[in-house]
């Protein structure tokens, strides 16, 4: 990963636009409130200068990001129905190939390492994915992210959050992992970062398995990563 200069805000710069992908239709299910927890990210980033629009629709989402810097999809898995809740969506998916052939940065949060399975680009850029049959959680609860990345320049410290702790996802390994939880005496990553090069420009993906509930975004360690994980990845320097 490339090392991101300090920066204090988006706000130097005209507002850059970043599209919220926020489940519902296909991508929504009974367990995230992705209404809550859109609007909790989307404060976030809105807090940091940038111009979000939140589309609770990811196909129409993808449809949506010419001009935009920065993609975050907030949304779940469009094969937990049956047959019919698959397929691919034509505009969506020229529409996700064209932002990352010309480099759009990239935020997956929680259940998006489910989402967009229709996707492949999707998979390539975000480096993992929760597999079923292998992927779990233990009971939502207070937990304690570990920092392992030495430079800090994205989670900064050690942080606690009440939140589900993702465990066994796949992690590819061309990533880097950033911050982990423990459990049983084994280290399980839940933020990593991914570049790739599928057009002409970079793209930079930031993972967080963290945020299942709008609880989660009352960690102050998870707004200010999602903040600077932000900038990185939409490329905003002051």
């Amino acid at each position: 990963m490339n090392s991101p200069h300090p920066h204090s805000s988006a706000r130097a710069t005209a507002a850059p636009r970043a599209v919220i992908a926020s489940g519902a239709g296909r991508y929504a299910d009974p367990w995230h409130p992705y209404a809550a927890t859109s609007t909790r990210l989307a404060d976030i980033l809105r807090g940091d200068g940038w111009h979000v629009e939140v589309i609770d629709d990811p196909d129409c989402a993808l449809a949506s990001l010419e001009g935009a810097q920065l993609l975050v999809v907030n949304a779940g898995d469009p094969w937990r129905g049956d047959n019919t809740t698959r397929g691919i969506d034509p505009a969506a998916e020229s529409g996700l190939d064209a932002a990352l052939d010309r480099g759009i940065g990239v935020i997956a949060t929680h259940s998006a390492l489910s989402s967009l399975r229709d996707y492949p680009s999707w998979r390539a850029a975000i480096g993992g994915e929760w597999e079923e049959g292998r992927s779990w959680h233990p009971e939502i609860g207070d937990a304690t992210v570990r920092v392992v990345d030495p430079e800090r320049s994205l989670v900064g410290e050690d942080f606690t959050i009440f939140d589900e702790r993702y465990t066994d996802l796949v992690v590819d390994s061309g990533v880097s992992v950033l911050a982990v939880h423990d459990l049983d005496g084994v280290a399980h990553p839940v933020v990593w970062t991914n570049e790739t090069r599928p057009g002409t420009r970079l793209v930079r993906s930031v993972v967080s398995a963290l945020g299942h509930d709008a609880r989660a975004y009352d960690s102050a360690g998870l707004r200010a990563l999602l903040a600077r994980a932000a900038r990185w990845a939409g490329g905003v320097e002051d």
